[in-house]
């Protein structure tokens, strides 16, 4: 029997790989891929997932199909979600280039509400079942509902009518999965 994911090692990633990927779609990713090591190349895991196109070859016909669609699904879509999103990110104008800001990837110092801490991510590395479920979804409403006050002060003191209007849907949905996070909490 295999170890829980999360006690898994983790490859040599650029700072910050996990979190820009998001912490389902990394979990997730992590559970199904299980042991890297099992896989000879990179390209083996796209085919385990199902990832790789149908080909059909036969005489003179020789074609590439749709992608077969075998191995876990669920994996399989939040690797096209977020793919979709870093791909919808890069073709949109950035709001704080458009006003003349300097934007950075540098997140380090950054003083939100709700963000985690080296010591809290170390933490929960190390916990398992039960533990790490509660760990991570307390973490994760913490981090959301710091999303909303952020999204809150947007409303308050924005000028910007767009930004207004994303600043609602982020207190939306992330008030939405804030109740489904503490309905989870407390059935545990």
């Amino acid at each position: 029997m295999s170890s829980p994911p999360h006690s898994l090692p983790q490859p040599e990633l650029p700072h910050g790989f996990w979190c820009s990927l998001g912490a389902v779609v990394a979990l997730a990713y992590t559970a199904v891929i299980d042991d890297p090591a099992r896989f000879a190349k990179s390209a083996s895991v796209g085919a385990y997932l199902g990832l790789t196109p149908r080909r059909y070859q036969s005489g003179e016909v020789d074609y590439d199909g749709h992608i077969s669609r075998c191995g876990d699904g669920l994996l399989r879509s939040y690797l096209f979600e977020a793919a979709n999103v870093v791909l919808s990110r890069l073709t949109k104008p950035s709001w704080l280039k458009e006003w003349g800001a300097t934007t950075t990837q540098d997140h380090s110092g950054h003083d939100m509400s709700g963000m985690m801490s080296g010591d809290d991510m170390a933490g929960l590395k190390k916990a398992t079942g039960a533990e790490f479920d509660r760990q991570w979804l307390e973490m994760m409403t913490e981090h959301h509902e710091g999303a909303v006050e952020m999204a809150k002060t947007e409303l308050a003191q924005g000028k910007d009518a767009e930004a207004k209007k994303l600043a609602q849907a982020i207190i939306d949905g992330q008030q939405q999965e804030i109740t489904e996070m503490k309905d989870l909490l407390r059935a545990k």
